[in-house]
């Protein structure tokens, strides 16, 4: 979307929406700010660091008979 468009689209609304406009547009900017923060302040997740801590049964995949009507 052009600059132009928006321009012409938001000229043609009653005062009241082009102040909603405004405060989205203003939002929308917060948010972007507060996300690459965030980001900053998160630490690199490392891959695998779980591994072997977490053991499943040897039938976990094994249909239940809960739902041998459905099968």
């Amino acid at each position: 979307m052009t600059e132009e468009l928006m321009s012409s689209e938001i000229q043609q609304l009653p005062e009241s929406l082009k102040q909603e406009v405004l405060h989205f547009a203003q939002f929308l900017r917060q948010e972007k700010t507060r996300r690459l923060e965030n980001k900053s302040n998160t630490k690199e997740r490392v891959f695998g660091i779980s591994k072997g801590r977490y053991k499943l049964a040897p039938d976990f995949d094994t249909p239940l008979a809960d739902f041998k009507d459905y099968m």
